[in-house]
């Protein structure tokens, strides 16, 4: 990774960008990805494109997501502490004795969540429970309403945790927020390597860098039914399972650093999925393989379904310790996964055409 390449990363790993509130991080993404594409735009909500015109009418959207996990406040007490809600999958397990950003009227807030100390704690021969969300109580440094009022918050704001990137040894990223804003600088080289060619591709090249898919993915729908791309590759992040204590027989097997995973089933179209498979073995890149029996759980499913079907199908990155501060990827995987989206861009030709035939 250039070292230009891992600042833009790290500069949409480090702008807080929670669901619902997500133009900081778009307006970073749209200021890189606008030196390699003639033409960016957003929607009504924020979802951002870029598009790279090629030699026919025929598009193919790269779709990532834009948003993070969070916390929203939903309470502010006489003593003027606040109490939150969880800004999708947040896991409030993990939250006690945790540092925020609380993104006020006056702009960021540092606060933390509290943690009473263990002294002071109800336990019962070791057997307490993780806190619910409910439970969780947030110091802004006030004590009353008015001084909360004061630093510009309110019923209303959001907040996500202070951690930023940092990296392991042997080519170890760690972050919050790689889920997804990984995918969104992944897509963003795609438009970077495509368009340095100086040849258009056949196909017109939208990258759509999507909101409020940890909500349910509202931010894919309304821009896939506005593009009415003719095929479609959503990359997201999915579960590295070779951490301790899980079983490959109940959660698969994918591995960190053995590259991208190709989803089978559901909302993945075969013959997408095809073209995927002799991509990544013609440019020598390494997959890993995933079922989907019912969803998938991402934009793709919000995706392929718009207006008259989309062929798509469904690139992840494999992630250590999903929707936590600590969030691991490999460098590895995501130089093979521009390699493998890049590969499947230039093999497109005019004549591609996705939809099955029974004759």
């Amino acid at each position: 990774m250039k070292q230009e390449d891992r600042e833009f990363l790290y500069r949409l790993l480090e702008t807080p960008s929670p669901t619902g509130f997500e133009m900081p991080g778009q307006k970073v993404w749209a200021d890189w990805i606008r030196k390699h594409a003639p033409a960016v735009e957003c929607d009504a909500y924020g979802s951002t494109w870029a598009t790279l015109p090629g030699k026919s009418d025929k598009v193919v959207m790269l779709a990532a997501h834009a948003d993070e996990i969070g916390y929203m406040v939903k309470h502010i007490d006489d003593r003027g502490f606040l109490r939150i809600d969880c800004v999708g999958g947040s896991d409030a397990a993990t939250a006690r004795g945790r540092r925020l950003d609380i993104l006020g009227e006056k702009g960021a807030v540092p606060a933390i969540i509290g943690n009473t100390a263990i002294h002071l704690r109800p336990r019962d021969q070791g057997s307490e429970k993780a806190p619910s969300v409910d439970e969780l109580w947030v110091d802004v440094g006030a004590a009353n309403p008015a001084e909360v009022a004061k630093l510009g918050i309110r019923v209303g704001h959001p907040a996500v945790y202070q951690d930023g990137p940092m990296e392991l040894a042997n080519k170890r990223i760690v972050s919050r927020a790689l889920d997804n804003r990984i995918g969104g600088y992944i897509i963003a080289q795609v438009m970077k390597r495509i368009a340095a060619r100086k040849q258009k591709p056949a196909f017109t090249l939208v990258c759509l860098n999507a909101i409020q898919e940890e909500i349910g993915g509202h931010g894919a729908m309304m821009a896939t039914y506005r593009l009415e791309p003719d095929v479609c590759l959503c990359l997201d992040v999915t579960h590295a399972t070779d951490t301790p204590g899980l079983e490959p027989a109940k959660y698969g097997s994918v591995k960190l650093g053995a590259g991208p995973t190709i989803t089978h089933g559901t909302s993945n179209h075969p013959l997408v999925v095809k073209r995927l498979e002799k991509n990544a073995l013609d440019s020598k890149t390494p997959i890993q393989h995933e079922a989907s029996s019912r969803t998938t759980g991402t934009d793709t499913d919000k995706i392929f379904h718009s207006r008259r079907g989309v062929p798509s199908a469904l690139v992840s990155l494999p992630l250590r310790c999903m929707h936590s501060v600590v969030e691991t990827a490999h460098l590895d995987d995501i130089n093979h996964t521009v390699d493998l989206l890049t590969s499947f861009v230039l093999s497109l030709t005019a004549k591609d055409d996705f939809s099955q035939k029974i004759k």
